[in-house]
């Protein structure tokens, strides 16, 4: 028998239920893993609360880490005893779990487990995002909500690295210290002050090429008055509300901007998208571009505990749950 965290009806975190499972045999194209680390995100309390409809009942969670114990037919590009990590396939939130072979990626000597647990998501986001979704050019301005978070700290780092001169957001002394360590080159406490007045201050009045928001509803549309003509607001979270936008010509009186709403499943959907992003993520972090920050982490039968820490936005840096 194994543990795992199971879902069986949509809710706050007290839907968590910790529960023992028969795990069964690797299939055809699968491997068996012992887990060793487990990354947690916000999808994963998307995907609790309902927000993101999902087949109930489920196993939360979908990053993650381990060690691979058993091969299914037709799986070449592992052996057991192989170290991998994985983002996008649910069912994290367990000591040992099947996985697609084609999803895992090999983790480098040189991270550890609990490295690659807490940035295969976050960091694979940030890849895409930094690359794909808006490819950064050194000289260019970037505004980044919830600089001191996961994802954030990640980002801002790799996008100073890129060349750019990055503005991020936070919401306490603490957070704004966090981020102006991690690439920041300029943070705003948005309890404090006016973000948008600060942005304007800081480029000049012209505003920013990008915006990354993974916030959502509360920052989505001060979030555009940050933009400069024909930027791009590339929403690619909902952590405060889900986004809309009832008037669309609000972006033609903005300066004719352009909106997109990015997600994994398009940017990494094939194992060469997928391995490519690896190669650039592990490379950033031994490379030293990127620090991975580590702000907690809980035993798996704490998860509704941590996923209560995360939705009240008391975490910085990324969280770990260990089986």
């Amino acid at each position: 028998m194994s543990r795992a965290v199971f879902v069986r009806q949509t809710g706050g975190p007290e839907a968590l239920s910790v529960e023992d499972r028969e795990v069964g045999a690797p299939g055809p194209g699968e491997v068996r893993l012992r887990q060793t680390a487990i990354g947690l995100n916000f999808i994963d309390t998307y995907q609790r609360s309902g927000l993101y409809p999902m087949l109930i009942p489920f196993v939360a969670g979908n990053e993650g880490a381990g060690v691979v114990t058993a091969l299914g037919e037709g799986v070449t590009d592992f052996r057991v005893g192989d170290r991998v990590a994985y983002q996008g396939l649910v069912g994290a939130y367990a000591a040992e779990r099947l996985a697609t072979a084609e999803r895992l990626v090999p983790i480098p000597d040189a991270i550890e487990d609990r490295t690659a647990a807490a940035i295969m998501l976050k960091g694979l986001t940030a890849y895409y995002l930094l690359f794909k979704t808006w490819p950064v050019a050194a000289g260019e301005m970037i505004l980044w909500h919830a600089a001191a978070g996961g994802t954030g700290l990640i980002a801002t780092q790799w996008a100073k690295a890129l060349g750019a001169t990055v503005i991020g957001t936070a919401g306490s002394a603490h957070k704004v210290a966090l981020a102006s360590a991690h690439g920041c080159d300029h943070v705003i406490d948005y309890t404090r002050d006016d973000f948008v007045d600060r942005v304007r201050q800081i480029t000049g009045g012209w505003g920013v090429d990008v915006v990354y928001d993974g916030v959502g509803k509360a920052t989505f549309e001060k979030s555009l008055d940050c933009l400069r003509p024909r930027g791009l607001m590339v929403s690619f979270g909902n952590a405060s509300g889900v986004v809309s936008i009832p008037d669309l010509t609000a972006l033609s009186r903005k300066g004719s901007l352009f909106v997109t709403r990015p997600t994994g499943a398009h940017y990494l959907g094939t194992r060469e998208d997928l391995l490519e992003g690896a190669r650039h993520l592990f490379g950033a972090v031994t490379s030293g571009a990127i620090q991975v920050e580590i702000g907690a982490t809980f035993e798996l039968e704490r998860a509704a505990e941590a996923h209560r820490a995360l939705e009240a936005r008391a975490t910085t840096g990324s969280v770990v749950l260990i089986p």
